[in-house]
């Protein structure tokens, strides 16, 4: 009768250490076969800010970002962490992880917390515990922290209007740009697209990041490499006429798929019916003006470059 007692008391203490285990947010099968839904358990679902999924692959903008962790039902306590996988140490808060602080909502389905994602297209993992014991739910993803690359040619063509045809296009090229065979792409999470504005005053002079003026003339842009753009009809300058010629700054936008973005900036000179010169510029935040001096060129007639 002892022993019967004894084995009945290790039985019900185990039982309660298995639920402490679980916590609220996991489920149990009830093992009765009766098709009821109930799982053998429930990792929660997690969200960052600027997931995106490619080929099968999450891919996370480097930075500060927010983390969603939902449950199915009210659960608590929850930690997250961020951090490399840990093969050698599949129990407890992972080994070198950086824990996140999360808050909850009212009923604690949903928690949410900040951090700062780093990485060089490299895959790491969010873990998710609800006890210090049990094997953690764990997602993984790749920091993306670069954004694409071109190389753009820019040249002027006989125009059927009056004024200028542009091309902005990608040469031919051997090197390996993010994409094999092409110098325009991005190496991490895919090239998103391209657009080509041209201003006839300096965009940034009284902003920073987002242009203040309106595009004279703006490509209609594309969604994949290589860049390929033509504006036509374009308002040339006068031949020959000293200040005659028109100066058009332009600005070359590119995005990869999680938000990363590389712009290239230009001053071009146009006369009657061609391109006369181009010279590219560098960025230059610090004062809110993009476009610094230089000298411009007449037989270099590209901007960006590979990276």
């Amino acid at each position: 009768m002892k022993k019967l007692l004894l084995v009945l008391m290790v039985v019900a203490l185990a039982s309660f250490l298995m639920v402490g285990c679980l916590g609220e947010g996991t489920v149990v099968d009830d093992d009765d076969d009766d098709d009821d839904g109930v799982v053998d358990e429930i990792c929660p679902t997690v969200a960052v800010t600027t997931q995106v999924a490619v080929a099968g692959k999450n891919y996370i903008k480097a930075g500060s970002q927010t983390i969603t962790v939902t449950f199915a039902v009210p659960t608590e306590p929850v930690s997250v962490y961020v951090g490399a996988e840990f093969k050698d140490n599949p129990v407890g808060v992972p080994t070198g992880a950086t824990e996140v602080i999360m808050y909850p909502n009212a009923d604690k389905t949903i928690y949410t917390g900040k951090t700062t994602f780093v990485g060089d297209c490299d895959v790491d993992y969010i873990y998710v515990l609800t006890c210090d014991t049990c094997a953690p739910c764990k997602y993984p993803y790749t920091v993306d922290d670069t954004g694409p690359a071109s190389e753009i040619k820019i040249a002027s063509a006989a125009c059927v209007c009056e004024g200028v045809t542009l091309t902005f296009k990608e040469p031919t090229q051997t090197t390996t740009c993010g994409v094999t065979g092409v110098c325009c792409g991005d190496a991490c999470s895919g090239f998103a697209s391209y657009a080509i504005d041209l201003y006839t005053t300096k965009p940034f002079d009284a902003c920073c990041d987002v242009p203040c003026a309106t595009p004279a003339y703006s490509c209609p842009g594309g969604v994949a490499c290589p860049v390929d753009c033509t504006l036509t009809c374009i308002a040339g300058g006068v031949t020959g006429v000293t200040g005659g010629e028109k100066k058009y700054y332009v600005v070359a936008t590119l995005l990869d798929n999680v938000g990363n973005r590389e712009r290239y900036y230009a001053t071009i000179i146009l006369d009657t019916d061609s391109l006369v010169s181009v010279q590219e510029h560098t960025e230059n935040t610090g004062l809110c003006s993009d476009f610094t001096d230089g000298e411009a060129s007449t037989t270099d007639l590209t901007i960006g470059a590979c990276k």
